[in-house]
C-alpha cells in the first residue's frame, strides 16, 4: 500500500506530465493570504521542468459544486506560480475544449500551464468518464502530489491513473514513507494523541491503532464522551450520545490489550461556549451547568510526561478550543512537549497542524501531514483511492 512509483521512476523528458496538486489556498479579495500549499509542491514541479517535462497542473479550489464561480478561479494561483517559477504560467479556462489540447500540445519542454478549477466541472466529484477522458488526453504521464485529496475518488485524483503511468510526487512520496514507517516500524514506546470534537472520526483510528500503539492520550471534546462512558459527570460538556457504547468497548479493548488510555484528570471549564465566558479549573468531574473546553494543569503535566518518555508520537486533534486564549494552554503545552521530546513527532494535519503553526513550533516537528482527512483515514487503516490508483513499485 505504501510502495508506489515516484517521479524518479519515469523518463519525463518531452512528455506531457499531468499533475494533480493541492492549490486549495485561502483567498481574500482575490488575493492569496497563505501560499504554503503552493510552496509545498514546488519541488515536484521544478523536478518535472528540469527533466524537460511539459507540465499540466490541475487542482480544486473551494466547493463551487460543479458551477463556474469567478471568486474561486485559480487565476491568482497561476500568477503566484509565475512569480515562483520565473515565467508566466497560463491558465487554461476550459479543460474540456480542443483549445486546451492545442495549448498543452504546444507547450515547450520545461514550461507549465494550470487548468482552471477542476471542481467547476460537474464531472469532477462524480468521477465522470467523459471528464476523466478530457483530462487524460492532456497527459502522457500522471502524477499525484495532492495528498490532501487522496481520500477522495474524484476524477482528477484517480481517473487518469487508469490509463496513464501513475506516479507519486515528492510530497505524496514523503507522506507514504512517514505513514508506512508509522504502521510498520515505529520506535517504542509509540504514543497516539487524539483530540478534537468529533468522536466518530477518531473511533476507526483508535480501533486500528490499538493494535500498534503502547498508549493513547485523549483530550479535546472527544474526551467527554469517554469520561461519561466511564460514569464520570461531565456537566454540559459536549458528549456524542450515539458513541457511548463504542467508547465503552474501546475502553474495555485497550484494557484487555494492555494499551494505556489516559483521559483528562482535570479540566478548564466555562459557564458557556464563548471566548469571554467565566472560567475555572475543576478536578475529576465537571459540575452541572459547566462545560469542559480544555484539559487542566494536572492533565497537561501527565500528558507531557508521557510525551517525553515516548519513542514515536502521532498527534491528531487539539486538546481544547485553542483559538480562544483562555482555552489554549492544553494544546500549547502538548505542542511544546512534542517539540522538546526526543521522540519522532508526526502531526496528522488539520487543526493540529494549524495549532503547532500558531504556536511557532512547526519547524520543530519531524513531519506535519498536508492532509487532515487523508491522514486520519490512513491512521484508521483505510486504503486511500488516490494512493491505490498509483502504479505499484515492483
Amino acid at each position: 500500500m505504501f510502495k508506489k512509483k515516484t517521479l524518479r521512476d519515469e523518463d519525463l523528458g518531452g512528455k506531457r506530465v499531468l499533475m494533480r496538486v493541492d492549490f486549495n489556498v485561502p483567498l481574500k479579495d482575490g488575493e492569496i493570504t497563505d501560499e504554503t500549499r503552493i510552496v509545498a509542491t514546488l519541488p515536484s514541479i521544478r523536478y518535472v521542468l528540469e527533466q524537460g517535462g511539459r507540465l499540466v497542473l490541475m487542482s480544486h479550489l473551494g466547493r463551487p459544486k460543479g458551477r463556474r464561480v469567478p471568486e474561486l478561479s485559480l487565476a491568482p494561483v497561476a500568477r503566484a506560480l509565475g512569480r515562483h517559477l520565473g515565467f508566466e504560467v497560463p491558465l487554461v479556462p476550459e479543460p474540456r475544449s480542443d483549445a486546451a489540447l492545442e495549448t498543452v500540445n504546444g507547450l515547450e519542454p520545461g514550461r507549465a500551464v494550470l487548468l482552471e478549477n477542476v471542481r467547476f466541472d460537474p464531472g469532477e466529484t462524480t468521477n465522470d468518464p467523459e471528464w476523466v477522458a478530457a483530462l487524460t488526453r492532456l497527459g502522457d504521464v500522471f502524477v499525484n502530489d495532492a495528498f490532501g485529496s487522496c481520500h477522495r475518488a474524484h476524477a482528477s485524483v484517480v481517473g487518469p491513473a487508469a490509463t496513464l503511468p501513475a506516479l507519486a510526487g515528492f510530497l505524496v512520496q514523503k507522506e507514504l514513507e512517514v505513514f508506512g514507517w508509522l504502521m510498520e516500524n515505529p520506535d517504542r514506546p509509540y504514543l497516539a494523541i487524539l483530540g478534537g470534537a468529533k468522536v466518530k472520526d477518531k473511533i476507526p483510528v483508535m480501533r486500528n491503532l490499538m493494535h500498534r500503539v503502547d498508549a493513547f492520550l485523549v483530550g479535546g471534546g472527544m474526551a467527554y464522551t469517554f469520561l461519561q462512558a466511564k460514569g464520570v459527570p461531565v456537566g454540559s460538556s459536549m458528549v456524542d450520545e450515539g458513541s457511548l457504547d463504542t467508547a465503552r468497548e474501546i475502553l474495555e479493548d485497550t484494557a484487555e490489550r494492555g494499551v494505556a488510555l489516559h483521559l483528562p484528570v482535570d479540566h478548564v471549564v466555562a459557564d458557556r461556549f464563548a471566548a469571554d465566558a467565566e472560567v475555572k479549573t475543576e478536578v475529576d468531574q465537571i459540575p452541572g451547568g459547566w462545560m469542559g473546553l480544555d484539559i487542566g494543569p494536572g492533565t497537561r503535566a501527565l500528558f507531557k510526561d508521557r510525551i517525553m518518555e515516548a519513542g514515536t508520537v502521532v498527534w491528531n486533534g487539539p486538546m481544547g478550543v485553542f483559538e480562544w486564549p483562555a482555552f489554549a494552554a492544553g494544546t500549547k503545552e502538548v505542542a511544546e512537549a512534542c517539540a522538546a521530546t526526543g521522540a519522532r513527532t508526526i502531526i496528522g494535519g488539520g487543526d493540529s497542524a494549524a495549532a503547532v503553526a500558531a504556536f511557532g513550533l512547526a519547524d520543530r516537528m519531524d513531519h506535519i501531514s498536508t492532509g487532515g482527512g487523508a491522514a486520519l483515514e490512513l491512521l484508521a487503516g483505510a486504503e486511500l483511492p488516490g494512493i491505490a490508483a498509483l502504479s505499484d513499485l515492483e
